[in-house]
């Protein structure tokens, strides 16, 4: 089978860019949802370049996983915390006792996101073998 990092950090751009669109469209949920994605997929597109495979949607874990191949800075750690928080409660109404997702998002955690993904992109793309 041949190695696929190349593809998940294709799409991990591509969720990225959905990202950014649905924060400026206003559909914060969505952008936070999506920046959530593009950070696990960068990071388990890392995982693939080093010849390994990540499990799981936790972006935390994920990254930790690697700090016995990598040095992983504690900015990304911290990103990565924040991404997960949007993991689940950005999709699901019954993640709040009343209102939808998109009463409780805002364009301030949309763009803190965007910038976590950001970085966890930008790194991992650079961590690339």
């Amino acid at each position: 089978m041949s190695n696929r990092a190349l593809d998940w950090l294709a799409q991990a751009i591509h969720d990225l860019e959905h990202a950014r669109h649905a924060s400026e469209d206003g559909d914060y949920d969505w952008a936070c949802f999506a920046a959530q994605q593009a950070a696990e997929k960068s990071v388990k597109a890392l995982f693939l370049s080093l010849g390994g495979d990540g499990w799981g949607h936790v972006v935390t874990r994920l990254l930790l996983d690697l700090e016995n191949r990598l040095t992983i800075p504690e900015e990304l750690v911290q990103a990565a915390r924040r991404l997960d928080k949007h993991y689940i409660p950005t999709r699901y109404p019954n993640g709040f006792d009343l209102g939808a997702p998109k009463d409780y998002y805002t364009a301030d955690e949309a763009r803190q996101a965007v910038e976590d993904a950001e970085r966890i992109y930008d790194f991992c793309q650079q961590s690339l073998r």
